[in-house]
């Protein structure tokens, strides 16, 4: 007998005893599905993973919304900045009255303004109702100033705003017409620029919406990292976030396990 043909023999047998029918592939496929259902069902039950997706889901509906939000108002700098001075108050002495003058035409410390983005040549500019911009301070442009337009020019085919505070000046604040010797007085460096002028440029959008007190949360958050460091906010609301929810769902699971615990100890002495 030829020795190969027996060595060809046994490897046809051997391929026969390790094929698998359709079959028996659905079984398998349908086996490794029940088990990861059934060990996704049984992750689930365990509180400590619910708390974990818990978290995640905060922290991204929070970073979703902030920078949704931004793209949907078109601003290149956060869509919601506090009011960190009085100047912008008609009405008290720069103090928040809170929700006392909710709907009032005043900006006063500690409100959360709401700022969309626009076009300078959409801007309303026939003070008093005219429009609130938010602009880069020309002598210093890392400072975002929050002032009413009061007067325009166009200078070169550009066009350039003068702002004033609505509280400053007294007694000729905001609805009173401001003299131009009342206008902001930014220091411009070109002297074909008139002092205090805001280039279009400049401006990075307008005030659309005021919220009382809130404003006080980044404004402490601003204290504590720096006056610098306003990216640096949204990681630290999203950690006060997070802290909050392991407050609330971590600490509570960890006492009820011990309590089973605490109880078998009492029925053992």
């Amino acid at each position: 007998m030829d020795p190969y043909q027996i060595d060809s023999d046994w490897m046809s047998n051997q391929k026969k005893t390790c094929q698998i029918t359709p079959n028996e592939t659905g079984t398998f496929r349908r086996n490794g599905s029940q088990i990861l259902v059934a060990s996704t069902k049984r992750l689930w039950k365990k509180q400590y993973f619910q708390t974990v997706v818990a978290v995640v889901l905060i922290v991204a509906a929070v970073f979703g919304f902030w920078y949704g939000s931004q793209a949907a108002l078109n601003t290149e700098i956060p869509p919601a900045l506090a009011v960190v001075s009085g100047s912008m108050d008609t009405i008290s002495d720069g103090r928040s009255q809170g929700w006392a003058h909710p709907f009032a035409r005043t900006l006063q410390i500690g409100d959360l303004i709401v700022i969309q983005g626009v076009d300078a040549k959409d801007l309303k500019t026939n003070y008093p109702d005219s429009d609130i911009i938010v602009f880069q301070r020309p002598d210093n442009p890392s400072e975002l100033i929050v002032h009413r337009i009061v007067a325009t020019r166009t200078i070169d085919g550009k066009l350039y705003f003068f702002t004033k505070g609505d509280g400053n000046s007294p007694p000729d604040t905001w609805p009173t017409v401001p003299q131009s010797y009342e206008y902001d007085h930014w220091y411009n460096s070109d002297a074909s620029i008139p002092q205090g002028a805001v280039s279009q440029d400049l401006v990075v959008g307008k005030v659309i919406m005021r919220v009382p007190l809130i404003g006080y949360i980044p404004m402490f958050i601003q204290r504590v990292i720096g006056d610098n460091s306003r990216l640096s906010v949204m990681p630290i609301i999203v950690m006060l976030i997070t802290l909050i929810v392991i407050i609330e769902f971590v600490v509570p699971l960890l006492r009820r396990k011990q309590l089973p615990k605490q109880t078998s100890l009492k029925q053992q002495t």
